[in-house]
């Protein structure tokens, strides 16, 4: 149960595009950040200046753009990568703009279709290009945040973006070791849009949990949360919270508090 059918309207995925997306995230990220103080603090990343969230945005999309063109068939032995990266902090921003451009490169000369290994569910090149897009997205939304401006996520990206969590966050156990803490005697959470017909169920188990593509929506669950999907999105990756204004919850609390606990990457 490690793959998700999006109610209603078939895989959500298939309305975006995600290449030409990461194009689009980046330039809003660029846009946010072009006269920005590289030192300012970034609230959501604890720890983390503009500068550092801007190398680890432009850093990812430069890996996964030589993955791609490597066409990896098995876990890569190295994340050694000429980042390009300017001297000053005053140029990153310059410098994210042209990893987009190294990224779109990557694309062009990769099937989006062709097998390849990736770390999560989608075993294709295409999953590179999708993850590399939330990647951007979320930290285009962290630096919007930390200059105090309210991020604006298009609705199609967030569906697909929750989607894209929750299809993957069970492999992510590598480099997000609560993870595995995500079990429970057959207990269920249901996410549900409020904006949309959009439903995810989550059935933990004793040995582990995934997505129950059978009927997302359809059967009571022991705790759901409900919300637009541009807040869901980033409750699903930590920056807003469940019990906070923007969300209408019921059922078991102490199940959304150990899940919200252990399903953060």
């Amino acid at each position: 149960m490690n793959t998700h059918q999006h109610t209603g309207h078939g895989p959500i995925a298939a309305k975006v595009a995600h290449r030409t997306a990461v194009a689009a995230e980046t330039g809003r990220f660029v846009a946010a950040v072009q006269d920005a103080d590289p030192a300012a603090a970034v609230p959501s990343c604890p720890g983390w200046t503009l500068a550092d969230l801007i190398k680890h945005t432009g850093s990812v999309q430069r890996w996964f753009s030589v993955l791609l063109r490597a066409r990896i068939q098995e876990p890569p032995r190295t994340r050694e990568v000429d980042l390009r990266l300017p001297e000053q902090e005053d140029g990153y921003a310059d410098w994210l703009a042209e990893s987009a451009t190294v990224a779109e490169e990557a694309f062009a000369a990769t099937d989006p279709n062709l097998p390849m290994w990736a770390w999560g569910a989608d075993q294709h090149a295409r999953f590179w290009a999708r993850r590399m897009l939330f990647e951007t997205l979320l930290h285009r939304v962290d630096a919007e945040l930390a200059l105090g401006r309210r991020p604006v996520v298009d609705r199609p990206l967030a569906v697909d973006g929750i989607d894209e969590f929750l299809v993957n966050l069970p492999f992510a156990g590598f480099f997000a070791p609560k993870v595995t803490n995500l079990r429970a005697p057959d207990k269920t959470i249901l996410f549900r849009t409020t904006d949309g017909d959009d439903a995810w169920l989550i059935r933990l188990r004793r040995d582990g949990f995934g997505s129950d593509t059978a009927h997302p929506g359809a059967v009571p669950a022991d705790a759901t949360v409900q919300g637009s999907a541009a807040d869901l999105l980033l409750l699903v990756y930590g920056r807003l919270t469940w019990d906070g204004e923007a969300f209408a919850h019921e059922g078991d609390e102490q199940l959304l508090a150990d899940w919200f606990a252990n399903s953060a990457f």
